[in-house]
């Protein structure tokens, strides 16, 4: 038996986004590094059905499982502002294959000056292409902002890395082993405001309950790039501070003397193990649709709904960025 799907809404999530086992569930399904691989004809199949559902024009014989996997590779491809599509490289399901590469090898070639440079450098030039990719869309930033970002992350990583590499010379090894940590810590604390400093400059879209425009604030932007750096942070913290005291211990065994060669293949399948449950777990900490009272927004904007609105809006909402 068909089953009628014209007045499916297909942008209702599947799982309560007020709960943090909800929002799990949610980031769990859309940062499956699985999405990552799937063919450009599909992603387009998959915005093709998202918006013919939106539109209630679904074709004939689509099944809901069918309209749910669509929506599951949209949300994973397609920027949440603007509908396009995003570079795979920044994608939150890049997440786990791409950083498990890198963070490993962070954690693998520590010793050396050469190996920090290369490896922070690289860690920075992935990290500004994710904050780019999924900033706030409705604030743009131009090549020049993106430039200064970017060599201001990567400064802040190697300054903070050599640093504590050359404080922690006299250290126990697992000190000199967490460098790689505090220097992608503090790198996070620039980069992210950096890349997205239009919106702390002129402010980011404050919506009504039903997605109407009501202003910009600058407040908004600070609670949202705040959260998404504190969310970031998170997801490389276990990797990063409980797998060095893993490796310590497993490099100390007899049978890890011999295989040498091996110890930076398994610190990025580690690596990876961790990112698998770090990535969803850390985009699911705080609700990607923020809710903010209208008197914590600027008194100006304040005033202004107040002129429009009366009394009738008590909370605004805004997109924090992932």
């Amino acid at each position: 038996m068909e089953v009628d799907l014209s007045s499916f809404n297909i942008d209702t999530p599947q799982w309560d986004q007020g709960t943090f086992m909800g929002r799990l569930k949610h980031f769990f399904n859309i940062t499956d590094p699985r999405t990552a691989i799937v063919s450009e004809r599909t992603l387009d199949w998959a915005k093709i059905m998202v918006e013919s559902s939106r539109h209630g024009a679904v074709p004939p014989g689509t099944s809901q499982e069918q309209l749910l996997y669509a929506k599951k590779l949209y949300d994973s491809a397609f920027h949440p502002d603007t509908g396009e599509k995003m570079n795979v490289i920044g994608r939150m399901s890049f997440q786990v294959p791409g950083g498990m590469a890198i963070t490993g090898c962070m954690l693998q070639f520590y010793r050396t000056l050469p190996a920090v440079v290369f490896w922070q450098w690289v860690n920075q030039s992935f990290n500004a292409l994710v904050n780019y990719t999924n900033r706030n869309a409705a604030s743009p930033i131009s090549v020049r902002q993106i430039a200064v970002s970017y060599f201001s992350a990567t400064t802040t990583a190697l300054a903070t890395a050599l640093g504590l590499n050359m404080y922690t010379k006299k250290a126990p090894p697992l000190l000199a082993r967490w460098v790689p940590f505090a220097a992608v810590a503090a790198a996070n604390c620039v980069n992210i405001p950096m890349m997205r400093q239009q919106e702390l400059i002129h402010g980011i879209s404050v919506t009504d309950r039903n997605s109407q425009e009501l202003g910009r604030s600058r407040k908004a932007a600070v609670i949202g790039i705040s959260q998404v750096v504190i969310s970031r942070i998170t997801m490389a913290a276990p990797g990063m501070i409980l797998l060095p005291i893993l490796m310590e211990r497993l490099e100390k065994l007899a049978f890890m003397k011999k295989i040498q060669f091996l110890h930076a293949p398994l610190q990025v399948m580690l690596a990876g193990g961790f990112l698998v449950f770090m990535v969803p777990v850390a985009c699911a900490i705080f609700p990607q649709r923020c809710e903010m009272v209208v008197s914590h927004l600027e008194p100006e904007l304040q005033d202004s709904l107040k002129a429009k609105h009366g009394d009738l809006i008590s909370f605004v909402y805004f997109n924090k960025g992932l």
